[in-house]
């Protein structure tokens, strides 16, 4: 996606806010911090930091808001999560509801947003060292599949993990286990390594969301914790509602990604 690869977060964020790009995010201003989006009443917000607590890898929090203020004023500042980010998923008590491009219409005061860290992020780094990163290379979204780990449960919440999946070559995997665990608040490094089947995905050329992308031969499917595993959660607990980026329409921060890691080593 070249024609967003160069853009500053600030203006990037302005072609979404103005409906000028609608599609995923994945290799736009690139060398940023991408975040997963969920927004819940303030009732549930405790139990989604404690499920966040409690499950670190899916759900890095980056930053969560005041109720009722759509400003991400840590990541961001002068941002709107209403209207940033390219698509919306609306969950109401387990069902999808609609896609959105902008929340205004719906926000309410009780509403708590958190920002959840990307493997976006780390997309540039393992380009940098080398490590193909084929969602970029075929200009898709990344493959991301619902498995049968369960994530630890923290009052109504509850729900199986999530997972992104990049083809690497056998001899680069050790180099990309280094460079994604440098990430920790990006979900750092790959949660399973091959044999698919072991954590319950039967067929890597259907995901469950994102796009297909090509396996070369030879290549290892690797898997990384996901931030789209609050909407399996969304779907497995059935709270009232549940509000969400579309999988791989995500907010770009304007934290640059070496930033995130210095501080997170």
């Amino acid at each position: 996606m070249p024609q967003a690869s160069g853009l500053h977060p600030k203006e990037m964020r302005e072609k979404i806010r103005t409906g000028k790009w609608q599609g995923p995010t994945a290799g736009c201003c690139g060398g940023y911090v991408q975040a997963n989006l969920v927004v819940l009443p303030k009732a549930l917000a405790y139990d989604f930091l404690l499920f966040c607590q409690r499950n670190p890898r899916p759900c890095p929090v980056l930053e969560v808001t005041d109720p009722g203020d759509p400003e991400p004023r840590t990541t961001a500042p002068g941002a709107d999560l209403r209207t940033d980010l390219p698509r919306y998923r609306v969950y109401k008590g387990g069902k999808l509801e609609r896609e959105l491009t902008d929340l205004r219409e719906i926000w309410r005061d009780d509403l708590v947003g958190f920002l959840l860290g990307c493997s976006f992020t780390f997309d540039v780094a393992l380009q940098r060292a080398g490590v193909p990163v084929r969602h970029l290379e075929e200009g898709k979204n990344v493959s991301m599949y619902i498995t049968n780990r369960p994530c630890r449960p923290a009052g109504a919440l509850s729900g199986p993990l999530v997972v992104s999946m990049r083809p690497i070559p056998p001899p680069l995997i050790s180099r990309a286990v280094e460079v994604t665990a440098q990430f920790p608040l990006a979900h750092g490094a790959p949660v399973h390594v091959g044999e698919p089947e072991a954590i319950g995905i039967a067929d890597l050329s259907r995901p469950h969301f994102g796009d297909r992308v090509s396996i070369h031969a030879g290549e290892v499917p690797v898997f990384w914790a996901c931030g789209v595993t609050p909407q399996a959660v969304a779907m497995h607990a059935r709270p009232e509602l549940m509000i969400t980026h579309a999988p791989g329409h995500m907010f770009i921060t304007d934290l640059p990604d070496e930033e995130l890691a210095h501080r997170l080593l």
